[in-house]
């Protein structure tokens, strides 16, 4: 039999089946009060007519959609591509579809997206990444489904999040470096303005440096913006300063990568002559060579516990952690080694 023209209702498939239109809701539905017999001519009726049910009729059925919505800062990130992995694996367990918005880093974007996912009736919001502001705030306060934040923190804690402590972790792989022996370390860092990643990170490192009593030296600081091209500029920066650092702390791999090749480009070593650790672990810090050492951050987990978070709420259960800090720890590769090691 050739499909019908347009769209494929139940009433369509009713009919071909021969039977109700309850029976085949109830077939659709998974209801086991349907013979074996009458659910597979129902099926087969389906398959002919290549009927799709109206997942929006069916939301405003339940007055659910049983989609999540996902604002993301950067879809070209490793670090976000792998924390989306994350909750889209958890969604696809708990059945829920998502919708990935991509805000490239700038606020007004994400407000406007944020606006829209919550208009068309998701019936949850994860926030990825950035400044959690008032203006932010007060469309989140607004929305009547739940939202949480991943790889960022409501700083008057009013959203439920999941993150690392960044600042810690930048302490930990400043630490690493004096450990090794070194006492010039640089840093190349985010905009100090970005006070959910950069500025914790720079917190860290000169909190190491203060308890091992090395002093701050601003002339070894250089501020880039996560990408490769910065990257370069700021090592290249350093290796020209006239007591250029034995040790870079990175705070991103992507940076850390371009550092590596801007010491190799000007004929030095890696770690022979600078030993340098980033933050993030993404797939591109073991693929170079030297391999990166790095601060490696669970970016799968964060995704996919803050859509279990998330879960939570929109069903109902109990929560008993808000505010969730998942540990990070230390990856030591070829990029760093003690001083004076031959």
């Amino acid at each position: 039999m050739e499909k019908k023209r347009g769209a494929v209702t139940i009433y369509d498939v009713a009919e071909e089946a021969g039977v109700s239109m309850a029976t085949v809701s109830r077939v659709i539905n998974g209801s086991p009060n349907v013979k074996p017999a009458t659910r597979k001519k129902v099926l087969e009726a389906i398959r002919r007519l290549g009927y799709r049910p109206n997942a929006v009729a069916r939301g405003l059925a339940s007055k659910r959609t049983t989609t999540v919505g996902v604002v993301i800062p950067d879809i070209s990130s490793a670090f976000f591509a792998e924390l989306t992995r994350g909750i889209e694996d958890i969604a696809n367990m708990y059945h829920y579809n998502i919708i990935i918005c991509n805000s490239d880093q700038q606020k007004q974007k994400e407000l406007q997206l944020s606006e829209t996912l919550l208009e068309k009736q998701v019936d949850g919001l994860l926030f990825l990444g950035s400044e959690v502001t008032d203006e932010h705030r007060e469309i989140f306060d607004g929305a009547l489904v739940p939202v949480v934040l991943a790889a960022t923190v409501d700083r008057k804690g009013k959203y439920p999040s999941v993150s690392i402590d960044q600042k810690q972790a930048a302490f930990d792989a400043t630490e690493a470096l004096i450990r090794e022996g070194h006492r010039e370390i640089g840093l190349i860092c985010g905009p100090l303005t970005d006070t959910i990643n950069a500025y914790p990170r720079y917190e860290g490192y000169r909190a190491a440096l203060e308890k091992h009593g090395l002093s701050f030296r601003e002339d070894l600081v250089r501020i880039g913006d996560y990408r490769y091209r910065s990257g370069i500029s700021a090592m290249e920066s350093l290796l020209a300063a006239p007591s250029p650092p034995t040790a870079v702390f990175v705070a991103g791999d992507e940076m850390a990568v371009a550092a590596i090749h801007a010491v190799q480009d000007a004929g030095k070593s890696v770690p022979g002559d600078v030993s340098i650790i980033g933050f993030d672990d993404i797939p591109l810090a073991s693929q170079v060579r030297p391999q990166l050492s790095t601060v490696s951050v669970p970016m799968y987990d964060i995704g996919a516990v803050a859509m279990r978070l998330l879960t939570k709420y929109m069903n109902d259960e109990p929560v008993e952690n808000h505010e969730v800090v998942l540990p990070h720890r230390l990856e030591f590769r070829e990029s760093t080694r003690t001083r004076g090691e031959d």
